[in-house]
């Protein structure tokens, strides 16, 4: 027969809430400088806070699970600190035109009139394969149908088509 559980150290602290608050919050933050920097294009579609907030929480809920802390409460301190953070930076973005533009990284135009923009395309390693994909994706066969394409803050390529002449 298994050995009967101990219920009450099942929800006790074993890190002290501050403690894990700061751990939280110092991974959220290198993570997130380190996405909005670094790994821009790699973020997709979806935000990079969104995608920062689900591998933090299921990483501090694993642990929660799997006893690398003592306790449940560990875990759930550590995830509504990362939690705080996200609902934080969504709320201060939206209120605040300065601190949503260091947030939100700019669009980088990547062709202007037909023409590929090469310091933009190298800066942000696109490749003309890449570009030439997401003109294809908008049912665009040719650089000079281009009125203007760009990178997103979200990572994603937006491309203007020019107007045809009638």
């Amino acid at each position: 027969m298994p050995p009967t559980p101990d219920w009450g150290s099942l929800f006790e602290l074993t890190v002290h809430p501050l403690e894990l608050m700061l751990r939280g919050s110092t991974v959220y933050w290198v993570l997130f400088l380190m996405f909005r920097f670094v790994l821009r294009r790699d973020a997709g579609s979806i935000g990079l806070a969104d995608v920062l907030l689900l591998v933090l929480i299921a990483d501090a809920a694993q642990n929660a699970m799997a006893g690398e802390y003592r306790s449940i409460s560990d875990g759930i301190v550590l995830v509504l600190t990362i939690a705080g953070w996200n609902w934080l930076i969504d709320w201060a973005g939206y209120r605040s035109e300065r601190l949503r533009r260091f947030l939100q990284a700019p669009a980088i135009l990547l062709v202007r009139d037909g023409v590929p923009l090469p310091r933009n395309l190298r800066r942000e390693m696109i490749t003309q394969d890449e570009l030439m994909s997401a003109l294809h994706q908008q049912g665009l066969e040719r650089l000079d149908q281009v009125r203007r394409a760009q990178l997103e803050s979200d990572g994603s390529i937006s491309v203007v088509p020019r107007k045809e002449d009638k």
